[in-house]
């Protein structure tokens, strides 16, 4: 019984990260950028694995980006968000994939929020923009 726990989590971790590296793909099709990935899964009490935290220089952009990632994420892993909230004004979309959360900012609402810094546990990983 043991072994089948152990290897459910293997399913489920590689699960997610290739739900993450199509979310990945999805923002950098819109050129999407400053891309950070925060890894929550070893701290306790957290709302999900990871955080994907990203930005775009408009509105137009952010949405843009929240439609190339829901149309990534779909085609590659399989999934579909849960919830996606912030599309009215779209400064801040929030795409809810139960495990995975993405965070699709505008820049100056990126920096009050901070999400980066919220767990200072946290493993981040950022991702280079592409040209």
């Amino acid at each position: 019984m043991y072994l089948c726990g152990v290897n459910h989590t293997l399913l489920l971790m590689e699960q997610l990260e290739k739900l993450v590296k199509s979310i990945t793909k999805g923002i950098q099709e819109k050129k999407g950028s400053k891309i950070t990935i925060a890894d929550l899964s070893g701290i306790e009490g957290t709302i999900c694995h990871y955080f994907v935290i990203c930005q775009g220089n408009s509105p137009a952009q952010v949405e843009a980006i929240t439609d190339s990632i829901h149309e990534q994420a779909r085609i590659d892993a399989g999934e579909k968000p849960v919830h996606v909230a912030g599309l009215t004004n779209a400064q801040w979309v929030a795409m809810d994939y139960t495990d995975v959360m993405v965070h699709i900012f505008l820049p100056e609402t990126r920096e009050y929020y901070n999400l980066e810094n919220l767990w200072q546990d946290a493993k981040l990983t950022s991702i280079p923009d592409l040209d």
